[in-house]
């Protein structure tokens, strides 16, 4: 089921201006190659024998700074750092064990927000000034295992790395733990040291740079998007199988937008016209932006729009000097698979919106995710 929320026209403000799609918007790409099972096999062989030969301390940047923060900080107060720092996560240290113990995200975020908005909830906006992240980590649990019913009571480890570990080591961690990053620690000394927090794009640019010069030992590497099984496509008129495609109005309220990103278990939601063209595009960073001038405490999710939510997180990546003008990144369903790869190598894109040339009607959406999972079998 595609969620709908009818609207007569797109708010002013989302125009689409920000988006940007290779070649001719009237392309009419020519007969789709048949893809070979062999050149499949092939390429996903020489890729896991890269990446179980490369190690994570390819990962590591020359220089840079990794934000980590102390589980007896305020919630509110670690999240208007997230915010400032212009991150979305950051790994927990607890100075009582010596140890990282977690990872604070977007999703914590996004549940306290709902959590605030709940009139039966015992938690306030007044008890976040005070309301440490270990307390809420412990609350986490007796909320998770209210909304699926059978979530565990112990605490979820923290899924770190080591420099030696391999690639294919890391991003199988990312992939099976559903994460989207791991922290990279080293033991050498008495006290852990936070190298790095890995991701499947560092991982991605990596198998970019190595074939690079040697396009040809990875066959698919031409095939278009449309003749590999990748990605989450808008199913066609009478098609009942593949999973559901979320999309939204830009007038639905926030609280929609965020029930889908929990309840659907993704990551962005496409914004669309009535036409179903694509708009803009809300994510689980996106909420982050809330805490610009105490902004969470001001709104209700069921009153405030995407168009609005949108609108803030612009304005407050400008205040920062974070917005780049693109918030929006696409592809066509005849783009090579070569021309997906290179985008999603590049930092802070982690998801394709798959377009209609020329209209931009939304015909899926490829995710750093769904890549590694086809890239690896």
């Amino acid at each position: 089921m595609i969620p709908r929320f009818p609207v007569s026209k797109p708010p002013p403000g989302i125009t689409g201006d920000s988006m940007e799609i290779d070649g001719d918007p009237f392309h009419q790409p020519e007969t789709v190659p048949k893809i070979l099972e062999a050149d499949v096999e092939l390429s996903r062989h020489r890729i896991s024998v890269f990446l179980s030969t490369h190690t994570a301390y390819e990962l590591l940047p020359e220089s840079g700074k990794v934000v980590a923060l102390d589980v007896a900080l305020p919630v509110k107060q670690a999240f208007h750092i997230l915010y400032e720092q212009g991150i979305s996560v950051a790994p927990l240290w607890d100075h009582d064990v010596g140890r990282f113990v977690g990872i604070l995200s977007p999703l914590d975020f996004i549940l306290i927000l709902r959590e605030l908005g709940n009139h039966g909830s015992d938690l306030t906006e007044e008890e976040l000034e005070t309301h440490a992240i270990s307390a809420w980590k412990e609350g986490k649990l007796q909320l998770t295992r209210k909304f699926d019913g059978n979530g565990s009571l112990h605490p979820r480890r923290l899924i770190d790395a080591g420099p030696h570990d391999s690639l294919k080591d890391v991003a199988l961690k990312l992939l099976q733990n559903k994460v989207a990053t791991v922290p990279i620690i080293t033991h050498d000394g008495s006290v852990p040291q936070l190298l790095h927090l890995a991701s499947l794009t560092g991982v991605l640019k990596c198998i970019c740079r190595h074939f690079k010069h040697s396009p040809a030992s990875l066959p698919i590497l031409q095939q278009p998007i449309c003749s590999i099984p990748l990605g989450t496509w808008v199913p066609k008129i009478g098609e009942s199988n593949g999973r559901p495609f979320a999309m939204l109005r830009p007038n639905a309220s926030l609280s929609d937008a965020l029930s889908l990103l929990v309840q659907a278990e993704v990551s962005a939601v496409p914004i669309v016209d009535d036409n179903d063209s694509l708009l803009d595009i809300y994510s689980r960073s996106d909420i982050t932006a809330l805490a610009k001038d105490r902004a969470y405490a001001q709104i209700h999710l069921n009153e405030l729009s995407i168009h609005q939510a949108l609108q803030l997180t612009q304005e407050a990546s400008a205040t920062y000097g974070f917005f780049n003008g693109q918030r929006c990144h696409m592809c066509l369903r005849s783009d090579p698979l070569h021309k997906v790869m290179d985008r999603l190598a590049i930092p802070g894109v982690r998801r394709l919106v798959i377009v209609e040339a020329g209209s931009k009607r939304v015909e899926g959406i490829i995710s750093l995710t769904d890549l590694f999972k086809f890239l690896l079998g």
